[in-house]
């Protein structure tokens, strides 16, 4: 035990990481020849740590780690909804890791349950709840987006199925471009496949509006009890903003929970350009904004806020929601009887440290300057004549296409796949891919606040030179 609690020994191994991580964000955000990632397939991956746990220098894991590793910090980082951490974060982490603060009640979590109530309290007020609203952070916006079905179908539903179980078949409408954690969520709550009602998407891939009274009516019809409908903030494939008003009025016309899944884009309301986007969400009973996505915070934290917050207090508890008094006692100080978690970690102060250092203008400035750089993205493609858009972007994320009129659906779906094979084995930039419509799309996420046009320009450019390789011999004669 003294070996493990060596503290000259950590104060060494401290010092050289800091000094490593310094110069890997140095060195990373500044060097724009600096691979985003070394590519490796899973097997030769797994077959190297085995024999680094055999043979390898200690001294050497975290060397190997940064080597071996996605760099969300390069900005030729276009790919996943992962966000760019700031370096203030990583001594939050590393204080929270060292005191470990359960926070499931209060004695072992006094500062981060204070902490936690100001930090929700700040985001209720910049959605524009009423005063009496509440929430808490949880680990991740799949396990927040279940919470709040949780929540709705208690609020919602007259029997008490927490405790008693299922009386009948119910339902939550959601569009078919939402998350497939809001599936997962419905599925977990027993409402089965016939218990996700799914709206189709319009051309630009939000939710249908025009449709939900027909889904409604006919779920209805079929004797399932809706209880729920998510507007997404946006959707995760195409980032299209859910027409969040309209979806709100409808909730509102028929007694429904209305919950809006922002994870990804909920962190627009503190952008003065695209706050609108969220118009309606003040109404919604319930909302989720990831703090790991567009507000700079390491993996996994996330906000759910309620309009109501004695529906934070209650999702939980014993008793049915009806049964519950409004002068119940509310214990906030006691995290554990209000999450699914008996256990979580500080990850509230990445989010005191950042509001308190930074102010909410830094989210607003990040949001805005990305969203701006995936509209000026749009206009760069819009101007080159073999490549297309999947649909104007209404955030951070957009799809797009290499495309020749001479090749077929099939041959491109197959060039683009290549495509961004190649480009993943080559390493400088890093982009992902989705399927829309039976349409195979390149996917950009623009997380990184160092990236340029100039970056794009060159990403558009190494696309094209791979893509005209790939090009069959008879379309090239």
């Amino acid at each position: 035990m003294n070996q493990l609690f060596d503290i000259q020994d950590f104060k060494q191994k401290s010092k050289q990481l800091l000094k490593l991580i310094s110069e890997h964000l140095e060195q990373t955000v500044t060097e724009p020849t600096k691979k985003t990632l070394s590519w490796n397939e899973p097997d030769d991956e797994l077959r190297f740590w085995k024999e680094f746990f055999k043979t390898g220098n200690i001294d050497d894991f975290f060397p190997e780690i940064l080597k071996r590793t996605t760099h969300t910090h390069n900005p030729k980082y276009v790919g996943h909804q992962v966000g760019v951490t700031a370096p203030i974060t990583l001594l939050t982490g590393m204080l929270s890791n060292l005191l470990n603060n359960g926070m499931a009640v209060y004695e072992m979590g006094m500062s981060p349950n204070a902490i936690e109530r100001i930090v929700t309290e700040k985001l209720c007020k910049a959605i524009g709840y009423d005063s009496p609203s509440g929430g808490f952070l949880t680990s991740g916006g799949t396990l927040a987006n279940l919470t709040a079905l949780l929540s709705a179908r208690k609020a919602k539903v007259p029997h008490d199925v927490w405790n008693l179980g299922h009386a009948q078949p119910l339902g939550i409408m959601v569009c078919e471009e939402a998350h497939y954690c809001v599936d997962r969520a419905a599925k977990i709550m027993g409402l089965g496949k016939k218990g996700i009602i799914k709206v189709p998407a319009n051309r630009n891939f939000a939710i249908d509006v025009e449709q939900l009274e027909t889904y409604y009516q006919r779920s209805i019809a079929k004797g399932i009890q809706i209880f729920a409908i998510v507007g997404s903030a946006p959707s995760t494939a195409t980032g299209a903003y859910d027409d969040l008003e309209a979806i709100q009025q409808f909730a509102e016309k028929y007694n429904l929970w209305f919950h809006v899944d922002g994870a990804h884009g909920g962190a627009a309301i503190f952008s003065e350009k695209y706050t609108h986007l969220l118009k309606g969400a003040e109404k919604s009973d319930s909302m989720v904004i990831d703090g790991h996505k567009m507000m700079m915070m390491p993996t996994i934290t996330t906000a759910l806020l309620y309009r109501n917050k004695k529906h934070a207090d209650h999702t939980f508890s014993i008793n049915a929601d009806y049964l519950l008094s409004e002068t119940e006692e509310d214990e906030w100080y006691n995290s554990g009887r209000r999450t699914f978690e008996c256990t979580k970690t500080m990850m509230c102060l990445h989010w005191y440290v950042l509001l308190k250092v930074y102010g909410e203008k830094v989210f607003g400035t990040y949001v805005t300057r990305q969203y701006d750089l995936g509209k000026e993205f749009e206009k760069l493609l819009l101007k080159e004549p073999d490549f297309e858009i999947a649909t104007s972007p209404m955030s951070n994320i957009l799809c797009f296409r290499y495309t020749d009129s001479n090749l077929s659906q099939e041959d491109l779906n197959e060039i683009n796949t290549k495509v961004r094979q190649a480009l993943l084995e080559d390493g400088e930039f890093y982009l992902v891919q989705t399927k829309l419509r039976g349409t195979l799309y390149l996917r950009t996420t623009l997380m990184n606040p160092f990236t340029t046009r100039e970056h794009l320009e060159s990403l558009l450019k190494k696309i094209r030179t791979r893509a005209k390789k790939l090009i069959p011999s008879r379309v090239r004669q």
